[in-house]
């Protein structure tokens, strides 16, 4: 009898300190949900303050370089880049340090030109193509096609959508759609909103399929840099 009691009274410790570390994870997730809600309720009403770029622009100076140059893609981005260092000097980078992305099955290479807390701009593409899942994101995705085709495809409809040379595909910020370069396509590709929880996408692939670690690495390392040298630059 005296052995049944002690370990029902060890049982009822346990699930007492059990109870006791909830409540605790309760209290502090309850706290940083009061703290930080109203914080990010002003961020998102501010969000578009801390942007730098204008999308418009973004698919004017495209087309220029579309008309300008061809379908000679190293020669447009030079041209936007060009451009982009002289209207934002502080806040581009010029090393074309190209990387391989590969996220919602789909696989091609990026350039970041700029990366901060509200916005990327990058270069991204293929010379063979490739196919996949946009992801669902927390910014609004700007796909500014430089040479090559890129089609689009919403779950419910019954024809593609077809974005050629100088067309810019609008994801908007929460929707999906399955997506596809035929053959070589490379675009400038500008995100507006919040950056930082995209990156999940960005990694899932590497981490659970092609565990290419040195891709990650230096995917990790560049992004982090230019989002550091963009705040220093007091660029959110």
């Amino acid at each position: 009898m005296r052995k049944s009691k002690s370990k029902s009274s060890s049982g009822g410790a346990g699930g007492a300190a059990s109870s006791s570390c909830c409540w605790r994870w309760t209290k502090i997730f309850t706290v940083l949900l009061v703290v930080l809600g109203p914080i990010y309720a002003l961020l998102e009403r501010n969000l578009e303050s801390f942007y730098i770029f204008d999308h418009k622009h973004l698919h004017d100076l495209a087309q220029r370089g579309i008309a300008a140059h061809g379908e000679d893609t190293g020669a447009i981005v030079d041209f936007i880049v060009a451009e982009l260092k002289e209207k934002y000097p502080a806040n581009v980078n010029l090393d074309q340090e190209w990387v391989f992305n590969n996220a919602g099955g789909a696989m091609g290479a990026m350039y970041i030109i700029h990366a901060s807390v509200t916005e990327y701009l990058i270069i991204f593409g293929t010379a063979i193509g490739t196919e996949g899942h946009t992801g669902r994101h927390t910014a609004d995705d700007y796909f500014n096609i430089l040479t090559g085709t890129q089609t689009a495809y919403t779950a419910g409809t019954y024809a593609p959508e077809v974005y050629p040379p100088g067309s810019v595909h609008h994801l908007h910020r929460g929707t999906v759609k399955q997506y596809k370069m035929p053959e070589g396509c490379f675009a400038l590709e500008y995100a507006r909103g919040w950056i930082p929880p995209m990156l999940f996408f960005g990694f899932a692939d590497g981490l659970s399929s092609t565990l290419d670690f040195p891709t990650l690495w230096r995917t990790t390392f560049v992004t982090g840099r230019e989002i550091i040298k963009n705040l220093l630059h007091a660029k959110f």
